[in-house]
Order: C-alpha cells, then structure tokens, then sequence
C-alpha cells in the first residue's frame, strides 16, 4: 500500500467579503493581545518556575533520602564488597524506597553494576559524571515515554574501617562504592499537568474579563474622536462656527484645541473672503452699470459717423479711424451687457420665463438675428418637431455664443445638431478646427479663460462661454465640452425632459 501524497489547502475570503475593522474595533483586539501576551507571558514564567520548583524538590528529596539510606546500610558493608553483598544493598534500598518505586544499583570502583530488580538503565553519562566529579549527581532522561530521574551518589569513608591486608584510611575519603537510584516522574508529571490544566482554565475567563476593560478604554477614547469627527463634518456642511469643548491635558485634548483654532481660522478667512467677493461682485455691477448710459450715447454717435464714412464724405484716414472707434465701441459695449449678466448670476437675481416653443424656431431665429441663416459656414441638422419648454431669450444666447466661438476659434463649417435621446433634448455645436487642448477643457466655461495665454485679447469679452454655462445651469440642463475624433471641438447642451403646460 502506498501512501496518497498530501495537499496544502488554503482557505480565503470571497473577494468582495471584507471584515469591517473600525478603529473601535482595532483598539479593542490590540487591548485583548496585550491583555493575552501579559497573560501567556506571567503563565509562562510562573510554569517554568513552578515545573523547576517541583522538579527540584523531589531531586533534593531523593538525594537526601538516599544519603540517609546510605548513612545507615553502608558501614555494614565489607570492602571490597562481593557480588552478593551488593545485591543485598540493593535490595534494601528497593524496600527504602517505599513510594517512590525505587530501582536501585550499585558499582564497585568502575565495575559492573549489580541490581536485585529490573528497571531502566542507568544513564552512562551520569555514570561518568559521578566517577568524575565525586559528589551526588541526578540526571533526568526518558524511559519508553516516560520521565524518570536518576541518582548516583558516591560512597565515602566515615571512620577507619577494619580490614584485612589493608592500608589505614583517612575519613571522608572515596571508598570507591557507588549507588545508583532511578524512578519514575509520574506524581511530577501530574503535578505539571494539573498547573497545566489550572493555566488553560484560566485563560479564557481572564480574557473574558479583559473584554470589559477593553471596550471601556477604547469608548473613552473614542469619544472624543467622535466629537472631532462630527465637528469636521459640520464644517465640511458651512458651519463654521463649530466649537468642540476641550478638557484634560492629553493628546486628544490638544488636538481639539487645534482643530477649535482651525475653525476660528476658517470662519474668519471665510467671512474675509466673501466680502472681498461681494465687493468685487459690486464694483463689476457698478462699473458696468455706470458705463451703459455714456456707451449707449458713444453708440449712437458711431452710427452716425459710420454713416459718413461709408457715404464717403469723411476722408478715407478719417473713415478708418471712425470705423475701428466704432468696432471697440460696440465690443466695449457687449463686454458691459456681459458683465451685468453676470452680475445678474453672482446676485441670484436672474430668472427664467418658460415658453412651450420648438426648437427648431428657436434656432431658425438665432441664425437670422445674427446673420447666419444663409451663411454656408453654418449648418443646422434638426430632427423635428422638437418641442421644449424654455427660456428662449436665454436659449438663443447660449446658441449664439456656442456658433460664434466656433466661428471665431474653430473652423467652418459649424454644425448645429439636434435629436430627442431618453426624453432629453441633445443639442450639439461641431466646428472642424484643431480642437480644443486637453489641458483647457476642464477650464473652458470659467469667466476670462484663454486656452492661449500669449493671445493678449481675442475678438470677444472672454464670458460667453461662461454665461452660456450659467443659462444652462439655470435650465436645470448640462453644457459640456470634447474633441470630436475626427477633430474640431463639440459642445454638448442636454436639456431636462419637457413637460409641456396648456398656455
């Protein structure tokens, strides 16, 4: 038969399964590791010396229990002992041994050892050690699976012995006998076991008590991190008059003065920052408002003076002049008219006057107001009837800017598409020039932008686009900006679902 060769298995999570680990959850496990590693590590320390405490005191035992036996059988003994004198001493040891289950032997100067009872082997390196050094030797080693422990202690003269032939002794010297004990660990072993078992008993309700404790410290830390949370979602909200009490001298304690000074911070940079905006906001307002009156006037004389010079009564230098004068005064003009639309936006006083229309008259009179409407640079691809319900003063301007700035910045032809998809009404504006730099999309409709920044003014006031945006957005409509594949720029106007109201 042979054996079937084993397969690691691995189990892991399905891929969208995640154990949530807040830091709650995080403060709570670290206690209890802590709490364990403390534990495991004190159980530790404590079993080894307990396990050496016992283990110590049974050899200490043995080997003054087999001092006293010997003490006692030894000095009945002649030297040099024979064979059967020694099996005798043997076996008085056996029966002095009493529970402990003593297996004894002895050896006369590096002899054979003899025994009176079966048992394990003494182990040979004690044997060296006590032929060695002298003095009472204990060794521990394993007997089919099992603990035992060994002794062998040497033998010495405690008075002048009697013998015949024989040189005078001194006491205290080595007669050369030697005894050796061996016997079974079981009581220790036990004892070890028991201190084993009481570790294991204990583990799991001292880590459940450690629970307690753990979910104490992590909610008193947490708490103040809740608070710092709230109050930074506050701010993120606008209120930032948020204040958070701080109390205690710790680190979350400082940490909340920070954030309380962040806040003040904040709140007052903010409330800079928007009178700065407003007073910008109201000098654009002012400024363009002060300037329409003394630019209608400017206006009205112009035409006049264009008048003359295309009669050809003004001189031709003169002519040129009146007509670039007139040229920057109708562009200074529609700048001013952008600019209170503008502020009309910043104000939140602009509004809308729906009308249910069709969008193809819509754009037939944006084309026709401008002078595009036989112009072969412009082209219109509507798909009909296109009923919406719009502003159609604030549709025409977002039309008008989005054909004028492909003209301007594109190349013809432009076209102007129409079609209904998912209820919505999709008007597209496509030139055929190089497009727009990707670096300038995302920054097309903000007021003043110049993709170009060496092109120092361009033939509009730079918000076109931006108040195009703005009349989409009041519209509850999206206005986006691409590259087609083929080139040229594409702007994208997607109006909301119309629901058309009886007039």
């Amino acid at each position: 038969m042979t054996s079937r060769p084993s397969r690691r298995v691995t189990v892991s999570l399905p891929r969208g399964l995640r154990v949530p680990l807040g830091l709650r959850a995080r403060l709570v496990v670290a206690f209890l590791l802590a709490a364990a590693f403390g534990a495991l590590l004190t159980a530790g320390l404590t079993f080894r010396e307990a396990r050496s405490a016992i283990l110590q005191r049974t050899q200490d035992t043995t080997v003054a229990d087999l001092r006293s036996q010997l003490d006692s059988l030894a000095p009945d003994l002649v030297l040099p002992p024979t064979k059967q004198s020694l099996r005798s001493l043997t076996l008085q040891l056996d029966r002095a041994g009493g529970s402990r289950l003593w297996h004894a032997s002895a050896a006369y100067q590096k002899g054979a050892l003899v025994s009176a009872s079966a048992g394990p082997t003494v182990p040979i390196g004690l044997r060296r050690e006590v032929e060695s050094s002298g003095r009472a030797t204990y060794q521990r080693f394993e007997h089919d699976a099992q603990a035992w422990l060994a002794v062998g202690m040497p033998v010495a003269y405690a008075r002048e012995p009697v013998r015949d032939n024989a040189a005078q002794q001194s006491p205290g010297e080595l007669s050369g006998l030697t005894a050796y004990v061996t016997f079974p660990l079981d009581d220790d072993q036990a004892d070890i076991r028991a201190l084993v078992t009481a570790a294991q008993s204990g583990a799991v309700p001292a880590l459940a008590l450690a629970l307690i404790p753990a979910l104490y410290a992590a909610a008193h830390i947490l708490r103040p991190v809740r608070r710092l949370q709230d109050g930074a979602e506050r701010i993120a909200a606008g209120e930032l008059d948020t204040r958070l009490d701080a109390t205690g001298h710790d680190e979350l304690a400082s940490l909340t003065r920070s954030f309380n000074t962040m806040a003040a911070t904040l709140e007052r940079d903010d409330a800079q920052l928007r009178r700065m905006e407003a007073g910008a906001r109201r000098f654009a307002s002012d400024v363009a408002h002060e300037l329409r009156t003394p630019l209608a006037a400017m206006t009205a004389v112009t035409e006049v003076l264009d008048e003359d010079a295309d009669s050809g009564v003004l001189p031709e230098d003169t002519a040129a002049a009146v007509r670039l004068i007139s040229t920057e005064t109708r562009t200074l003009a529609r700048m001013v008219e952008d600019l209170m639309e503008v502020s009309r936006f910043d104000a939140q006083a602009a509004s809308l006057h729906l009308e249910n229309t069709d969008l193809r008259t819509l754009v037939a009179k944006t084309l026709q107001l401008r002078g595009w409407a036989d112009d072969p640079r412009v082209r219109t691809e509507l798909e009909g009837p296109l009923p919406v319900r719009v502003d159609p003063r604030r549709i025409d301007v977002i039309l008008g800017n989005l054909i004028g700035n492909a003209l301007r910045h594109g190349r013809p032809p432009v076209t102007l598409a129409a079609h209904v998809h998912d209820a919505h009404t999709v008007i597209t504006v496509t030139d055929h020039g190089p497009g727009i730099p990707d670096d300038a999309l995302p920054h097309v409709f903000e007021r003043f932008y110049k993709a170009d920044s060496a092109r120092a003014r361009s033939a509009g006031s730079g918000l076109g686009l931006a108040i195009a945006y703005e009349n989409a957005l009041l519209h509850g409509a999206t206005l986006t900006a691409a590259n087609a594949p083929h080139g040229g720029a594409v702007f994208m106007l997607t109006l909301p679902p119309a629901t058309l109201e009886q007039p």
